[in-house]
């Protein structure tokens, strides 16, 4: 069953890297709630994923390199590394732990902790 989420949580964020949008909102619940180390707050999946599609257009791609997982039930706390490349050339860095939580195999709940993207062109 753990391996099941682990596996469930990489699945989401490939569609997040190859921005098959739907594809990730449908792994989750209708009411997911997203939360980030940015002050603003939860907000909803469908608002979370809105925001990233927002803002994709000056990225050439983006790759979440996991570092680590563990679980328990219906939860999965993991490090990652998203290495994002820039359609001008530059190349970021960001490290972050996510967690997620899971009720009936949906995702309902995501906090992610991550740290100012490092400038590796720099």
């Amino acid at each position: 069953m753990s391996q099941n989420l682990k596996d469930k949580a990489i699945t989401y964020l490939r569609h997040l890297e190859n921005r098959e949008w739907a594809d990730a909102q449908a792994m989750c619940s209708e009411t997911a709630t997203v939360w980030h180390n940015d002050g603003k707050g939860n907000s909803t999946i469908q608002e979370n994923i809105s925001g990233m599609e927002a803002q994709i257009e000056p990225i050439q791609s983006m790759r979440y390199d996991i570092t680590r997982q563990f679980s328990q039930p219906d939860e999965v706390l993991q490090q990652h590394v998203v290495n994002v490349v820039m359609k001008d050339g530059a190349l970021f860095r960001v490290d972050a732990a996510v967690y997620f939580r899971f009720e009936d195999d949906l995702i309902t709940r995501i906090e992610e902790y991550a740290s100012l993207p490092s400038n590796d062109a720099a």
